[in-house]
């Protein structure tokens, strides 16, 4: 199931309660409604998913008035469920980069996407690794014995990077965005400017084989587009939940990525859109 772009239909039959994924749906004569826990679920499902939403966007897909919204996340922030923000929720995984276990969403896949990337990986090799958890994901694996050079934005990635002792770690610095831990702005984007890396591992919030990368962020998508102009090759580590979905605003056509690396192997028929592009599959 996709946000942001279509309403959520539901299927109806009989007049009896239905399940479908998270939902359940009571019919009658005069209104068809989701019950708090199961919309309070779904917000849990795309907070973890794509590690930050904005509550207008789930109020729009759920056809619920903002205030609803409003009151679910609060109350799943009571419960340390997720933690509310300003117009929007994050992940406690995205948060809090020490609890690594029990807190990520679908750690097992972007372990497995993590140990693909560290293929990629060459002795003396100068890189840059992107904020989010799978890509936390990938500081955490490099082997110790590895020497590497890596510019990163992402305070945790850096901590990460830091108990690796043959690591040049070069933090990209700016202002640090409170709910993403990452450096921000137009000194950040000058830095990335001045550098040219061999891979850069980024993530994304939404990837189509049609419209390319994109969030729903607009200074996360300026940084995106400088990291991959920094980039000889850029490689896009997500997981397969987020394919075919899109948001707001574009950073970079499908065929600006030279590799995308999910947990499916490469003959996935989930994958057959992307194969049309010159991209690599991992």
């Amino acid at each position: 199931m996709r946000f942001y772009y279509k309403k959520i239909e539901y299927k109806i039959k009989n007049g009896k309660k239905l399940h479908n994924g998270l939902f359940s749906i009571f019919v009658n004569s005069i209104a068809i409604f989701m019950l708090k826990e199961e919309r309070q679920q779904l917000i849990l499902n795309e907070v973890a998913l794509h590690n930050r939403v904005l509550l207008t966007d789930i109020a729009e897909s759920l056809d619920v008035s903002i205030d609803t919204v409003r009151r679910d996340v609060k109350e799943l922030d009571g419960e340390n469920k997720l933690k509310k923000v300003h117009g929007g929720a994050v992940s406690l995984g995205f948060t809090s980069y020490g609890a690594r276990n029990g807190t990520i969403y679908a750690l097992e896949e972007k372990t497995k996407i993590a140990e693909k990337a560290i293929r990629l990986l060459k002795q003396g090799g100068v890189i840059f690794i992107d904020g989010g958890t799978t890509c936390l994901e990938l500081a955490r694996l490099i082997p110790t014995n590895l020497e590497l050079t890596c510019f990163t934005l992402s305070l945790p990635v850096a901590f990460e990077l830091l108990a690796k002792p043959n690591i040049d770690v070069i933090f990209i610095g700016g202002k640090i965005s409170r709910d993403a831990q990452i450096s921000i702005g137009s000194h950040a984007i000058h830095q990335l400017s001045e550098i040219k890396v061999d891979y850069s591992f980024i993530g994304t919030g939404y990837v189509d084989s049609l419209y390319g990368l994109t969030e729903f962020d607009w200074d996360i998508v300026q940084l995106k587009k400088a990291v991959i102009k920094a980039s000889k090759k850029t490689v896009l580590l997500c997981i397969s939940e987020k394919l075919n979905s899109q948001h707001r605003y574009k950073t970079c056509d499908i065929n600006a990525i030279n590799t995308m690396i999910t947990e499916l192997e490469p003959d996935n028929n989930l994958l057959n859109l992307f194969r049309n592009h010159d991209i690599r599959l991992l």
